[in-house]
């Protein structure tokens, strides 16, 4: 497990985020990071996720990657409930539908923050790298981006 795997595991690592975000300081990320509240699929309880924003195919839409694969308790929760809340630096929560996108249109948005952020690519790559490529053999896919939960957030008016 590489450095930045063994963070993204790290429990206060990725909560941290969080607290700032709730306290109304998610402007020092400068647009890089959402707040995602979504619901747990059990509990029904509010849940809280600070992802990196992967692409913005539009105004109102984010694009987020579910680094840690499909077995991310956020991803689960949006597909099982994808009414959920978003927000972006100091503003306020606006509602929004998650969608997980098709395995082509997920790999092509990939190489798009690939090719448009090397650096952060760079970083999340070998974590990604790390479950994907098991995952992809396992179900005979040539491509291992193909399996990578790549969600869309539709920001509602």
């Amino acid at each position: 497990m590489g450095i930045a795997s063994s963070a993204l595991h790290t429990r206060w690592f990725v909560r941290a985020p969080v607290a700032l975000f709730r306290a109304g300081l998610g402007g020092v990320f400068g647009g890089r990071l959402l707040l995602l509240v979504h619901r747990g699929r059990s509990s029904g309880q509010a849940r809280y996720a600070v992802l990196e924003v992967s692409g913005r195919p539009a105004r109102d839409r984010y694009v987020v990657v579910a680094g840690l694969g499909p077995r991310s308790q956020w991803y689960r929760n949006v597909v099982a409930e994808p009414r959920v809340l978003v927000r972006t630096g100091a503003r306020r929560a606006a509602r929004a539908v998650a969608t997980t996108l098709e395995p082509d249109d997920g790999a092509r948005l990939l190489a798009e923050y690939a090719a448009a952020s090397p650096r952060s690519w760079g970083t999340l790559e070998p974590v990604v790298r790390e479950w994907a490529e098991p995952l992809a053999r396992s179900r005979g896919v040539a491509d291992w981006r193909r399996v990578v939960p790549v969600v869309e957030l539709a920001l509602v008016r």
